[in-house]
């Protein structure tokens, strides 16, 4: 019988859900981002290997896994959508839960969610990405105003309350540009200035509560081809692994997310390093709040 990491059938006995939110409406360059929760949970389901180099044991033998897929969540309207995924948060507070997108708009929904659950002041969004996703809406750059599009997340998220910083901008808007600077938001930008340590960014985190969001375009393309509007130039590989472990054992995280996979055809890199991030954060998080995280560097 093949084993998978997803292995709890009862959502009521899970200690995490992994949450598909298939929604693709949201894109300015490729589409197909729909497609992507359900190509990370088949990585999930036997196509990782299941120990763990730098905790030294199969880690999701000792945990609950459970995953939960919102049907029919492409079909509705953008507002209706951030609704489906608030609730979800509200109504399974009890579970640590990581959202696989979709487009990164998924993301304002469970910022909704996690605002009811935490106040937003005493929480950090911490951003993994190519673009700040700080426009107001769309209308510059589209016909119609989408205010909770992939590019205004992260400007959602700021409204709500919630501190923010981000890593690996490389390419942003003049509208970005001026949120940032009149918000004075803490960002760290890739190819501009000095190489930024881990220790920064981790140091730059001013509150115990963390939320972790990963698009996945903010790696270098060479790591994770597959997304929707690539840029190079981005996170290294392991440098964004350890960035997570660095986060992770130093505070308390509360939810994260892994957005904008567009599979592609004849290429699964993309799938499968989300996977491999999921993977990471559901291990290193549970064994944290268990007291068993220990790592082997």
């Amino acid at each position: 019988m093949i084993e998978s990491i997803i292995n709890c059938k009862n959502i009521k006995e899970a200690e995490v859900v992994v949450l598909s939110a298939p929604y693709g409406h949201s894109f300015t360059y490729r589409s197909g981002a729909e497609n992507g929760p359900h190509a990370i949970v088949e990585c999930l389901h036997g196509n990782l290997e299941f120990f763990d180099r730098f905790l030294q044991e199969e880690s999701f033998r000792s945990l609950k896994i459970f995953h939960h897929d919102l049907k029919g969540l492409n079909k509705l309207s953008p507002d209706k959508m951030v609704q489906k995924i608030q609730d979800f948060y509200t109504n399974h507070s009890d579970k640590f839960i990581v959202l696989l997108g979709g487009d990164h708009s998924v993301s304002i929904g469970s910022f909704f969610g996690i605002s009811k659950l935490h106040k937003p002041s005493d929480v950090t969004i911490l951003q993994i990405d190519a673009h700040p996703d700080l426009r107001d809406s769309t209308y510059d750059y589209k016909k119609t105003s989408d205010k909770f599009s992939h590019a205004s997340t992260m400007r959602r998220g700021c409204e709500l309350g919630f501190k923010s910083v981000q890593v690996g901008i490389r390419t942003y808007s003049i509208f970005d540009s001026k949120f940032i600077k009149k918000n004075n938001l803490k960002v760290f930008e890739w190819g501009r200035g000095k190489k930024h340590s881990i220790k920064s960014i981790i140091d730059s985190i001013k509150t115990k509560k963390v939320y972790l969001t990963i698009d996945v375009d903010g790696l270098d393309p060479a790591h994770m081809p597959a997304t929707g509007t690539p840029v190079p130039g981005g996170l290294e590989w392991h440098y964004t692994r350890k960035l997570i472990r660095s986060l992770i054992k130093s505070r308390d995280l509360v939810g994260a997310d892994i957005v904008e996979v567009s599979p592609i055809k004849d290429d699964v890199l993309t799938q499968y390093a989300a996977a491999q991030l999921s993977y990471d954060i559901i291990s290193y998080k549970l064994l944290k709040d268990k007291g068993k995280l220990s790592f082997y560097e």
